[in-house]
């Protein structure tokens, strides 16, 4: 599997994000609708951060590229700071666009006559980024006006990782914890802690997790978190891959012998399973007779469970219980819980923040056997990682037992007999 992965130590920026997929490969020439629709120019140069060469990358305005072109290659050697997506207004004012409410935003990209699949990539993520800042400040999201991300450079980023994201064209897409930075940073309304409480809304809705440090600079901005929470499953280190490219995309900050850069490899992973985000609920009980407990496995599925067990256990004073635990997903939780309440009669639910589950994509298939001249068929469940390589195949019982008993054959055998036909 073709695998892009970001390793988020030093945080990310929208520009971070652009400079690591240019040094890794993506193709400059693709960003042309921006510079066409904006009026700017990616100016692209090199820089040493921690050690490392890196890629770095400004957006400037087209009329004067060329004088920013060196002044940005050589700006770049003393640490000079060229680009932020966190701008202030007054940095805006310098030359950095105008500032725009979240319509104004959308409607630019809409004009850019992107990929359909780009743009709605693109889209995806200001709508991130705007569900962010209206609950922040308490706006409804038309009228979000976007202080630090509506300006024309980051824009830019957005819409340009999305380009590059197509060009790279991987077939997943992973980060391991982003950090976060400590101290404080200076906003459009004031001074607040890091993270910014924009990365805080917009890292509550993505699959990555977030941590602070390992420097008292804001390292994780809300264009970054934004741009990987839409395209990153979240892994807890790098993944086992065959690296064929790199890259590396540094940052604005001086952070002394640690390098300000955002690292991306890109190359071959074996085929894993999906991550799903879950959470665990149980409850104990020990006056629910069994023909309920029988029935809970159908109730709660039908009210959004994954997974439900029923464990026989000692409660006070010696009394035979049960222990119901149930997998749901998170936004599930609230309603299966109540469900739980209800079937039970239960005066708690205790939630678990079990994080995820590893789980196999899983199809159905439907396969002929023939038994006496006759042709019988029987679903097959089949357990596949994201490659599409087997890793089980069961026939359904329902099936099974429905050929079984028209043939007066053992349902075991009627099991072997489809997953046998499916593998050949």
């Amino acid at each position: 599997m073709d695998t892009l992965a970001f390793d988020g130590r030093m945080g990310a920026s929208g520009d971070m994000i652009l400079a690591a997929l240019l040094d890794a490969g993506g193709d400059p020439d693709v960003l042309a609708p921006v510079e066409d629709a904006l009026g700017v120019e990616y100016v692209v140069g090199r820089t040493t951060t921690g050690g490392i060469d890196a890629a770095n990358v400004d957006v400037r305005y087209a009329d004067n590229a060329e004088t920013q072109r060196h002044e940005h290659e050589h700006g770049a050697e003393h640490g000079h700071d060229h680009h932020h997506d966190h701008a202030t207004d007054e940095h805006a004012a310098e030359g950095h666009g105008p500032t725009r409410r979240y319509d104004e935003v959308i409607d630019v990209v809409e004009r850019m006559a992107l990929p359909d699949a780009v743009e709605e990539r693109a889209l995806a993520i200001f709508e991130r980024l705007g569900n962010a800042e209206s609950a922040v400040h308490g706006t409804d999201l038309d009228a979000t006006h976007f202080h630090e991300v509506g300006a024309d450079d980051a824009i830019a980023d957005v819409v340009g990782a999305s380009l590059l994201f197509a060009d790279l064209d991987p077939d997943r897409i992973v980060t391991t914890p982003l950090s976060t930075g400590d101290g404080e940073v200076e906003m459009a309304h004031g001074t607040t802690t890091v993270p910014a409480p924009a990365v805080v809304e917009i890292a509550a809705d993505a699959d990555y997790s977030i941590q602070g440090g390992p420097v008292e600079r804001e390292l994780l901005t809300p264009t970054g978190a934004a741009i990987l929470a839409e395209v990153a499953d979240g892994v807890e280190t790098l993944p086992t891959m065959d690296v064929r490219a790199s890259g590396y995309g540094a940052g604005d900050h001086e952070t002394g012998d640690r390098a300000n850069a955002l690292r991306v490899l890109l190359g071959e992973t074996a085929g894993d399973l999906r991550r799903e985000s879950i959470t665990v609920l149980e409850t104990n009980v020990d006056d629910v007779s069994p023909e309920m407990l029988g029935g809970l496995q159908e109730t709660l599925t039908e009210a959004g469970a994954r997974d439900v067990s029923i464990l026989p256990v000692t409660m006070k004073k010696s009394r035979p219980g049960h222990l119901i635990k149930v997998v749901v997903k998170p936004e599930d939780a609230d309603r299966v819980a109540r469900r739980l309440a209800e079937e039970t009669g239960t005066l708690g639910v205790r939630e678990h923040g079990a994080g995820h589950r590893w789980v196999a994509e899983r199809e159905t298939r439907t396969v002929d056997i023939e038994l006496d001249a006759e042709t019988y068929p029987v679903d097959v469940k089949v357990a596949s990682d994201r490659e599409g390589t087997w890793l089980d195949a069961s026939a359904e019982y329902e099936d099974a037992l429905a050929v079984a008993r028209e043939t007066d054959r053992p349902v075991r055998e009627i099991m072997a007999r489809a997953e046998r036909a499916l593998d050949e």
